[in-house]
């Protein structure tokens, strides 16, 4: 029994490095923070207001360097001949703050498919409020369409769709529901070339009531146009109006979304960003109109795509989901159903998390803004956005990346950057003394922390120290230990805490918990030891990097590091000291 309580005595001594600590902080002051998650949804008299980052307790310096890399990416590459998108226009809110809106590079900047560049006098640069082709951000509004008439009864998710639109339960879509079409779990295909083999709206409606699943229903997760294409026709079915009117009336007039909709205005066009010269169909430079060649077959008016909107107008829908359904008084859905729509329905297909209507947890785009909580949805034409309940956060990307070639390249980099930016402006506060490790190591990057020898007198040595990790599993922190400062082992530690990996593990690794977590080690005894933290990344897909605070070793002898007391104590690469 004396023994089990000396060592409960030494292991919450080795918890309590330092002389001055600041402990654990308080659920105050949670504005501006990463690591104390926010719960519930923010007041429902929560409008966009302008402000700084500073303001609500931003870093602006991580925002300032995503704008660059936005500007950058707008330039032409050496080695393609081409940028990577012609224009953009970020923003970013935080706690009901528009923090930073941004435009960079051209809304229309090229005359034909080959990439030739219009005149600088004809061409027509990014502003903040251009309108873009969502593309498949489309789908959000019409799950969020399908919800309100769930709410009012006149809907249900779990029931299968043909009791709604009978043609639909043909050729074993029978059983598919509702939920099935809204998480892309129904087992339809992706696409059929509606535009190409179908003569007109009848017959490509007709074909998508008609088609067959590929896979069986509710066994698999297969992202699919056809599922809201699908959802469309039920609604048109069961308010008696077109999905632009539904769309309209239930969503963007109560919201205030002027310059949302269907269709866009010819008055508009000047502010509207181009998107691709297509050949086939035969389209030439496409402004104005849908890109996306089967919502353009369709009159323009699809489940799947077919709105134009601007960043402002995706910051009022963003902020009325983060509010539980309501903005500046207009309620368009109940809280409770913005928590079905933000619940995982798809935990059986893990990496393919999916609410109702919404993508969850997509650390592809979402950056280090992702985790279970939040919810977003990507377009074709360039388009992101991302919602983060826990920081109270909005990150929308708007690009028109087609123009003037679909193959131009991925701007998967740019969403995550951008994201990205916002989550490391969000403060990470140390849980000892002033200030903490930091590495935000980027892809493809090593950084080490490193101890100078040590000399233990006898027995094994204890290792401590608090780690926020956020990082996705191939980017793992590692401790590692020396015996003569050039070969490196594998140390195993166990951490605690909310999202820590249970029992002992080789390294850490994770992204989406946002807390800290107390790590212990033991090593054997060597007369030399040497210990350092490596932080190693893959090619793709950083979250906000690695904090390490209070790192102290311990032996049988005293203590042999204290990096609260001596910084000086531990060699840096690729890490540096910061207080948030």
């Amino acid at each position: 029994m004396r023994r089990g309580v000396l060592a409960l005595l030494s292991v919450a001594a080795l918890l309590l490095p330092g002389a001055s600590t600041n402990a654990m902080a308080t659920e105050e002051g949670q504005a501006g923070r990463f690591d104390r998650p926010r719960h519930g949804f923010a007041p429902a008299s929560t409008v966009l207001r302008p402000g700084t980052p500073e303001q609500v307790g931003l870093d602006p310096a991580p925002i300032r360097d995503a704008e660059r890399r936005l500007a950058e990416w707008t330039r032409v590459e050496p080695a393609t001949g081409h940028p990577l998108f012609a224009g953009a226009v970020g923003l970013l809110v935080h706690d009901g703050v528009v923090v930073d809106t941004v435009t960079a590079g051209a809304a229309v900047r090229y005359a034909d498919g080959a990439g030739t560049e219009l005149p600088a006098g004809q061409q027509v640069p990014m502003r903040p409020d251009t309108i873009f082709d969502l593309a498949s951000i489309s789908k959000l509004f019409t799950s969020i369409a399908v919800m309100q008439l769930a709410e009012r009864g006149e809907l249900d998710v779990a029931a299968p769709v043909a009791r709604y639109l009978p043609e639909f339960g043909v050729n074993g879509k029978e059983s598919i529901t509702v939920e099935q079409l809204l998480t892309h779990t129904s087992g339809l295909e992706p696409f059929l070339p509606l535009w190409r083999d179908w003569p007109d709206r009848a017959a490509r409606i007709r074909a998508v009531m008609d088609v067959a699943p590929k896979k069986a229903p509710g066994t698999a997760y297969q992202y699919s146009d056809l599922n809201l294409i699908t959802l469309g026709v039920l609604v048109e079915r069961l308010t008696g109006s077109t999905l632009d009117e539904v769309v309209r009336e239930r969503i963007t007039e109560p919201l205030g979304m002027t310059d949302t909709g269907y269709n866009p205005p010819a008055s508009k066009l000047d502010r509207i960003a181009a998107t691709e010269f297509q050949a086939n169909p035969p389209r030439g430079m496409v402004r104005g109109s849908v890109h996306d060649e089967n919502a353009w077959s369709l009159g323009g008016v699809a489940g799947h795509a077919g709105v134009f909107s601007t960043a402002r107008d995706l910051a009022v829908l963003g902020q009325a989901i983060l509010n539980g359904g309501s903005y500046a008084g207009k309620r368009i859905l109940r809280p409770d159903t913005v928590r079905a729509m933000l619940t995982n329905h798809t935990q059986a297909f893990p990496g393919d998390e999916h609410g109702l209507g919404f993508e969850l947890d997509q650390l592809w785009y979402m950056g280090a803004l992702s985790s279970p909580s939040t919810a977003g949805h990507t377009g074709y034409t360039g388009t992101s956005l991302v919602i983060d309940p826990l920081s109270r956060s909005v990150a929308i990307l708007l690009t028109n990346r087609v123009h003037p070639s679909r193959s131009w390249g991925s701007i998967n980099p740019a969403r995550q950057a951008w994201a990205t930016g916002l989550a490391r402006a969000l403060a990470v506060r140390p849980v000892w003394g002033a200030d903490s490790w930091f590495s935000g190591a980027g892809n493809a990057t090593t950084a080490t922390l490193t101890t100078a020898p040590l000399t233990p007198r006898r027995g094994p040595v204890t290792v401590s120290y608090s780690a926020f990790v956020d990082s996705e599993s191939t980017d793992p922190l590692v401790l590692e230990s020396s015996t003569d400062g050039t070969g490196w082992q594998p140390v195993p530690v166990r951490a605690f805490g909310r999202g820590a990996p249970h029992g002992q593990v080789d390294q850490l690794s994770g992204h989406g918990h946002r807390a800290w977590w107390h790590v212990m080690a033991t090593v054997p005894h060597a007369e030399q030891l040497q210990l350092r933290w490596r932080y190693t990344t893959d090619r793709s897909y950083t979250g906000r990097g690695v904090h390490l605070d209070g790192i102290r070793v311990v032996s049988p002898g005293g203590i042999l590091l204290d990096d609260e007391r001596r910084r000086d104590a531990l060699i840096a690469e690729g890490w540096a000291t910061r207080n948030r």
